[in-house]
């Protein structure tokens, strides 16, 4: 019995411990994964993509361009809970480079800080979406703000000063009602102040310093501030009264009229919304200090409940008085309308006319003449918040849904600046109509795009101010700015910035030396400029843009080679059917999407055909479309496409203007993204986000080797865009 009780306890002793080791070990299994990789893949991948942008600095240790877990390994700067990345702050560490392209990826990230350092190129236009601070300052960025940051509602506080950031700020703050400090100080930003600062109601800070602002910041004063400071610009007009309540107040450096501002007209009031804890006003018209708020409020209360006896009879006559005048106006225009509208009418019609509307239809004309010739006498600003109601052309009321953010200019000032559209200020002509370069008084040359009247009937003017407002609203570095737009006397213009080299097209087909300038590097960095325009356009804007007429004779090239796409938002501006076919078979076909040519159909998939023509183009240095080439390689895409994967092939294809300066790899790479964007099917073409991250990533890996397709071919060229290392972007 002893043997058998003492076996018996062995065994279930053995069998205790060997659970217990399987447990543990079990446990360990299946939490290995967790320890591993505790880190959310997305904010993994964003990472990554950010540490390779930044040159993979040294300084940012624990960072890994590959594998690695932010989190579970704690690497400079990342903040973590749970899973999720929810700050970076590396900021005064001196690191160079970009912000990549995959910021918008850290969807639980809420303070992000590289400021102090020395990061260079444009801020990406899709950022984390939740942040609730943001600071940049003190980097090398430039370009514009990204519309983006309209959608940011958590957004705080925004730092963005000591700068190159440049164009006008932006109608993108409508939404930020959340955000207390904004600082965009030390940049290069002109124009006006939007007119959505003013629905700011919790900004406290707005530093906007050392800028070339214009314009008046009257829609600042109901904003309640503690810090303003406007220094060094070139603002205008006078200086709200509201703003001497303001602790800290900086102006010096502008060109603010003379003394206090004119007092407001009497018995009106206040603005709705005002703050009263931060701006008071006596019934005499002075400030109250800050911190009597309260005091003044409720004295004000006390006025309302009862006024003093000489006050209420002053307000009682004026009123009288004012009737009395406005009805015995109303009498005498009543009998005038009567004795010379009424009969006029009555012998035409034989029946009687409304008095009434003929009146106010002639008021209400008579109201916008007058504002019409004031705006011709005194230049427009350079922001313009349009009305609801418009004076058309024939003296109609038209209707605009959107705002317009671009100057209305008069025609005779575009005549001037053009020299009546002279043919020697012809730059170049679309499908509607003629491009000129204008030179303003000011120094400035801007491009006007005029339209032929043949293109767009008069009854379309509300559809050409609709897509003005819409084209005014299109912000991003690589497309076209519209500056301004003119409709006098049934003329339709178009002010864009003016980009001095030229177009892509002209440059590969018909420069002598052009194409050598632009080198595989150059190439390259067009083709992602072009490809961040489209994604701009069909994944940022709400709804998306469809381009419509994507071709190299629309991207335009700066000094530095950096692409512009013109004709953004056009193709809201339809042309009668015979003239758009006429032109775009002639200058279009080439590009075209076969479902285009099939059915009419065309969507954003068609624009990504057309962009892998253009860098069939940057690739071959051929024309879509070339009638002087034998037969089977007249059209571009059905020549090259088959040959896309061969690699002696692809050698083969290459501009013989590069002359063998070019990455293998990058080459092979480059091809790979246009057989996917000229696929014949549309659903499986990608979209261009997928383009742009593909672009990034083959610059990236990019390094130069110069290959030589024959040894005997005596090419001497000095290519300066190129080093014997890594390709820098």
């Amino acid at each position: 019995m002893g043997m058998n009780r003492g076996t018996l306890l062995s065994t279930s002793h053995f069998f205790v411990v060997t659970y217990a080791i399987a447990v543990v070990a079990l446990t360990v299994i299946f939490t290995l994964p967790l320890v591993r990789s505790a880190t959310d893949s997305s904010d993994v991948q964003a990472l990554q993509v950010l540490y390779s942008s930044l040159n993979s600095s040294p300084l940012l240790t624990g960072w890994k361009s590959n594998a690695g877990d932010p989190c579970g390994e704690s690497w400079k700067g990342v903040t973590c809970q749970g899973s999720s990345v929810v700050a970076i702050q590396i900021s005064g560490l001196g690191l160079s480079g970009t912000l990549g392209y995959m910021l918008s990826s850290l969807f639980s990230l809420k303070a992000l800080d590289l400021s102090g350092n020395n990061i260079h190129d444009s801020i990406p236009y899709q950022l984390p979406p939740n942040l609730t601070s943001l600071n940049l300052a003190n980097n090398n960025l430039s370009g514009n703000l990204p519309y983006s940051i309209s959608t940011m509602v958590s957004l705080n506080y925004l730092n963005l000063g000591h700068n190159s950031i440049s164009q006008s700020i932006g109608d993108i703050f409508a939404n930020l009602q959340s955000l207390s400090v904004l600082d965009l100080s030390f940049n290069n930003f002109s124009g006006n102040l939007p007119n959505s600062f003013g629905s700011l109601s919790n900004l406290s800070t707005l530093y906007l310093q050392n800028n070339q602002l214009t314009g008046s910041i009257n829609l600042l004063a109901d904003l309640p501030l503690d810090n303003l400071n406007v220094a060094n610009n070139h603002f205008t007009g006078w200086i709200p009264r509201e703003f001497t309540s303001i602790p800290s107040f900086i102006y010096d450096g502008n060109s603010f009229e003379n003394g206090p501002a004119p007092p407001p007209p009497p018995y009106t009031s206040p603005p709705p919304g005002r703050s009263h804890n931060h701006h008071n006003h006596s019934g005499s018209g002075t400030h109250s200090p800050r911190g009597s708020g309260r005091r003044a409020s409720s004295d004000n209360q006390n006025g309302k409940k009862g006024l003093a006896a000489g006050p209420l009879i002053g307000i009682i006559l004026g009123s009288i008085l004012v009737a009395l005048c406005a009805l015995l106006a109303l009498i005498f225009c009543l009998q005038k309308g009567k004795n010379e509208k009424g009969s006029s009418a009555r012998a035409s019609t034989g029946t009687p006319v409304g008095t009434d509307t003929v009146i106010n239809t002639e008021l209400q004309e008579e109201k916008f003449r007058s504002m019409a010739s004031v705006t011709d006498l005194k230049p427009p600003p350079a922001e313009k918040m349009v009305a609801d109601r418009v004076y058309g052309q024939n003296g109609s009321i038209k209707r605009v849904k959107s705002p317009i953010t671009a100057t209305p200019y008069t025609v005779a000032s575009l005549q001037t600046a053009t020299n009546s559209f002279s043919q020697e200020y012809l730059i170049g002509e679309g499908s509607l109509g003629r491009v000129y370069r204008g030179e303003f008084p000011n120094g400035k040359v801007l491009a006007i795009k005029k339209i032929d009247s043949a293109a767009l009937s008069l009854q379309e003017e509300d559809n050409f101010l609709e897509a003005v407002s819409n084209m005014s609203r299109l912000r991003h570095q690589n497309i076209t700015t519209l500056v301004g737009y003119c409709t006098e006397h049934g003329q339709r213009l178009l002010v864009y910035e003016y980009i001095s080299n030229g177009t892509l097209h002209d440059m590969l087909h018909f420069s002598d030396d052009g194409s050598k300038r632009l080198t595989w590097n150059a190439r390259v960095r067009v083709a992602l400029g072009t490809a961040r325009a489209l994604e701009y356009l069909h994944e940022v804007c709400l709804p998306s843009v469809v381009h419509r007429n994507f071709k190299s004779a629309n991207i335009l090239l700066d000094e530095e080679l950096n692409p512009h796409l013109s004709d953004c938002g056009l193709a809201a501006l339809t042309p009668n059917t015979e003239r758009q076919v006429s032109t775009q078979m002639v200058g279009s076909f080439g590009y075209s999407a076969p479902e285009f040519a099939m059915s009419g159909i065309y969507t954003v998939k068609s624009d990504v055909h057309s962009f892998g023509v253009v860098m069939l183009e940057l690739l071959t240095g051929r024309k879509p479309l070339d009638s002087s080439r034998v037969r089977s390689e007249q059209s571009l895409v059905r020549w090259a496409t088959p040959q896309l994967h061969d690699i002696d092939a692809l050698a083969k294809m290459v501009d013989p203007a590069l002359n063998g300066m070019y990455p293998a790899k990058s080459l092979s790479r480059f091809a790979d993204i246009i057989a996917l964007c000229v696929q014949p099917e549309p659903e499986f073409r990608p979209p261009m986000s997928e383009v742009v991250q593909a672009l990034v990533r083959l610059m990236q890996r990019a390094s130069v080797v110069k290959r030589r397709l024959s040894d005997d071919s005596g090419f001497i060229h000095k290519m300066p865009d190129y080093e014997a290392v890594e390709m820098s972007f």
